[in-house]
């Protein structure tokens, strides 16, 4: 039986915790978190054996020890567990930024024993109230050892991650920082502008902001995300962030040039391309950008039509995570836009509402 440590149960170590407590039910799990009330939950829920009042001896019986803390806080408290590591102990985080956390190992003598990790899942939401096991369920996992760690302390990190349900994968940290800056740092970015785009453009009854509940909302989802993580990771990644910031500038000024030429033939290529990349994704089930499983469906606008659905996907046991009507179709008709937890879920669903006559989106 292990003893793993978790400083930081957010989100992220509330996930990681969640699913070492549902996959190594034996393992005791020492937490510590500032929200006392966090603490206290994952105690009640039976996910922390020991609520730890901060850094101490305590943390001396852990063998691996996860740093789930926002990424500035992480160092800090990297200098605070120092002197509790036992030798052979594991010590790693789970940072979206890893040169500089790697460069804080370096400085503080403990490169043999720090291996940095980053699951690649999440949601909008923050908050241990929102961790879930099956985040972790097919998500890749980075992992970056220093190059002191033993090799056989990555193979049972490797081994451990792959136990939890998600997809190990090894890099360095500064291939890791590049492709979280192009695949999750800078869509975020992006996500918020346009958001504040329709918000600058918006008229005075709110238009914009009405329209906006279809298909610009799934879009710009990530922009729900915590704004003061994101001010860390842009201060954190700024090199990387910038020089993708600066090609993407570049590119949606050629996309101009195109607008400006009235070049049909290049303007269909740029979205070809971009479809065809796009469809050659993997098909996994979460990523720094958390996949959602959603589906729609046209709906009359008369009592019960909606009482009739849910009943229906109940009745064959599937759940709805979250539903919502958008009113923003001729005829007074609405869209049911319903989203699964899983993509069985989302599979079923559709069959079964096709089945019974629905129109689906």
């Amino acid at each position: 039986m292990h003893t793993i440590g978790f400083y930081g149960l957010g989100l992220i170590g509330g996930s990681i915790a969640r699913a070492i407590r549902e996959k190594h039910p034996g393992t005791r799990i020492i937490a510590y978190d500032p929200d006392r009330t966090s603490l206290a939950e994952a105690y009640h829920d039976g996910v922390a054996d020991l609520a730890a009042d901060g850094a101490g001896p305590v943390f001396t019986e852990c063998d691996i020890i996860f740093l789930c803390a926002p990424v500035e806080r992480n160092e800090e408290n990297l200098k605070l567990l120092a002197p509790y590591l036992r030798e052979d102990a594991i010590l790693t985080d789970v940072g979206s930024v890893k040169s500089t956390m790697h460069r804080h190992v370096r400085a503080a003598g403990l490169s043999s024993r720090f291996i940095g990790g980053h699951p690649m899942t999440g949601s909008e939401r923050i908050g241990y109230r929102n961790s879930k096991a099956r985040f972790l369920e097919n998500a890749f996992y980075i992992l970056a050892p220093e190059p002191e760690f033993p090799e056989d302390q990555t193979a049972f990190m490797e081994s451990f991650v792959r136990s939890l349900g998600a997809i190990p994968l090894r890099l360095d940290s500064k291939t890791h920082d590049l492709a979280t800056a192009a695949i999750s740092h800078l869509p975020h970015v992006v996500s918020a502008s346009l958001v504040n785009l329709v918000r600058e453009s918006d008229r005075d009854d709110g238009l914009l902001r009405m329209l906006a509940a279809g298909g610009f909302k799934d879009i710009t989802r990530i922009s729900s995300s915590s704004p003061v993580m994101w001010e860390q990771i842009c201060l954190t990644n700024t090199g990387n962030i910038l020089e993708l910031l600066d090609r993407y500038v570049d590119l949606l000024q050629s996309f101009r040039d195109l607008l400006t030429e009235r070049d049909g033939d290049r303007i269909r290529d740029f979205f070809s391309n971009a479809r065809t990349y796009r469809d050659s994704f993997a098909d996994l089930s979460s990523g720094p950008i958390r996949r959602t499983y959603i589906i729609h469906a046209d709906i009359e606008d008369h009592p019960g039509v909606i009482a009739a659905i849910v009943q229906l996907l109940a009745a064959d046991n599937i759940n709805i995570r979250n539903l919502g009507i958008s009113h923003n179709r001729e005829y007074q008709e609405g869209v049911l836009r319903m989203e699964f937890d899983t993509q069985d879920a989302l599979d079923r669903a559709r069959v079964l509402l096709a089945d019974n006559g629905y129109t689906l989106h």
